[in-house]
């Protein structure tokens, strides 16, 4: 099975433009995840919408694919890079270009999800440790699984909701699970995807993957108890920094 890592990088961002181009010790942002993903896979590319990551990318080396400016998902970029690559691949790997942690034991845990045939698309869940209120922040995305690890639902609520229980006793009382926005495309499921009309459960929770199950696609998960930090603002990369030299100091 052959595997193509995509990882999609927009200097635009909202909350913290030219984020892939900051600094991560001597590195950019992109360049660690690059570097990260290229350990596992033998074909990666970024796609990207500015000049200026593409010229980053390959500066070190890397390869850029440049992309419309007006995809409305990052998914929605990986599926034009994918197409403008004339590569032939199995798994399209989609990476967010502002995680420079991930870990290559993340990506090899996503692609033999897609050992099991019936798999249309893979992503990772961590088992949640913590708070209530923790597990209550709606920016962390939770997960029911079914029985063989395959998604049921993803929630911004905290899902299940535990009956006869106070809320706060709920992180005990069962094993909730957060969502890792990494994933694995079969090809034609990328196709199909692309294809698909926001879904009345997606508009609902602003979660993309929910048009997916609605429309009937398979999506196993994976577990990993890595932690990653992803970068959205300023604060998340001095937060990067801190971690990157706590470890060159061990």
């Amino acid at each position: 099975m052959k595997y193509m890592a995509l990882i999609p990088a927009r200097y635009a961002s909202t909350r913290f433009p030219g984020k892939p181009l900051a600094m991560l010790g001597d590195k950019p942002v992109i360049q660690w995840v690059y570097e990260r993903a290229a350990e596992v896979f033998d074909t990666v590319a970024v796609a990207t919408d500015d000049m200026r990551i593409a010229q980053a990318v390959g500066g070190f080396g890397g390869r850029a694919i440049m992309t419309s400016p007006s995809h409305r998902s990052g998914t929605d970029r990986v599926r034009e890079a994918y197409l403008l690559s004339g590569e032939q691949a199995d798994v399209i790997v989609n990476i967010q270009g502002d995680e420079p942690f991930v870990a290559p034991s993340q990506l090899r845990s996503l692609a033999e999800c897609f050992e099991h045939p019936d798999t249309d698309i893979a992503t990772l869940v961590r088992p949640f440790e913590g708070s209530y209120d923790e597990l209550a922040d709606p920016n962390k995305v939770k997960v029911v699984r079914a029985t063989d690890g395959t998604a049921l639902y993803f929630s911004r609520s905290v899902i299940p909701y535990c009956r006869g229980v106070e809320a706060e006793l709920w992180p005990a009382s069962h094993q909730y699970y957060i969502h890792i926005g990494l994933y694995g495309y079969r090809t034609e499921a990328l196709e199909a995807v692309a294809a698909m009309p926001p879904s009345p459960l997606e508009t609902a929770e602003s979660l993309e993957q929910l048009r997916w199950l609605q429309n009937g696609l398979r999506i196993r998960t994976a577990t990993t108890d890595v932690q990653t930090v992803g970068i959205d603002t300023p604060a998340d990369l001095e937060e990067a920094r801190r971690i990157l030299l706590s470890q060159t100091h061990e």
